[in-house]
């Protein structure tokens, strides 16, 4: 089965170019809901990033406070790692389950979404990966819009991402999404055609 890497910096269109490649008939892998789902106590994935980084990053219910977790490690490199450390773990067990299941059920190829796809390692897990991209100003306006923030946290969201230089040096594929969407479709098409995949 080919296993199809997709990733891509924050506000890059990622998500929109993932249903795409779904509607040609790929089942998707999403790591953010795997991780989402994980951190759903009872939790051993929060159990341990609360032991490494404190009660100050649960809500009063229980569950991770996104916001407060995030406060901590995009101003602090070490930390960000240690959170990816733990994290990329238990994402990584699950993601490798449901390829293992979806080579069993014989799909020609399938897709994973991840934006964290190098910081995880799971680029050894993909045959062929397709970054997309997008002008930093779009990025910057689709996030603070997307997720309510200001652009001094945009700013420092983008600090702890990967360059756009690394994503093209690193990958097979590039995507550019700087808002003309019915590009898009063909050139996904185009993309699996040259790997083989059939399309519909």
């Amino acid at each position: 089965m080919l296993v199809i890497g997709l990733t891509g910096p924050s506000g890059a269109g990622k998500s929109r170019v993932a249903s795409l490649f779904e509607q040609l008939g790929l089942p998707r892998i999403d790591a953010d809901a795997i991780y989402h789902a994980l951190l759903e106590p009872p939790s051993p994935c929060l159990d341990e990033l609360t032991e490494y980084f404190g009660a100050q990053i649960l809500a009063e219910d229980g569950t991770l406070n996104r916001r407060a977790l995030g406060q901590i490690v995009f101003h602090d490199p070490a930390k960000l790692s240690a959170l990816n450390e733990i994290s990329h773990r238990y994402v990584m067990a699950e993601i490798r389950r449901r390829l293992e299941q979806l080579r069993k059920e014989s799909f020609q190829a399938a897709l994973l979404d991840a934006p964290q796809l190098f910081e995880a390692g799971a680029e050894r897990d993909c045959n062929v990966i397709v970054s997309v991209l997008a002008d930093e100003a779009i990025r910057m306006s689709r996030i603070m819009q997307r997720d309510a923030i200001d652009k001094e946290t945009a700013a420092s969201r983008f600090r702890a991402q990967k360059s756009d230089t690394f994503f093209r040096t690193h990958s097979d594929y590039i995507i550019e999404n700087n808002d003309a969407p019915d590009r898009l479709l063909p050139e996904v098409r185009r993309i699996l055609a040259e790997m083989g995949v059939d399309l519909p």
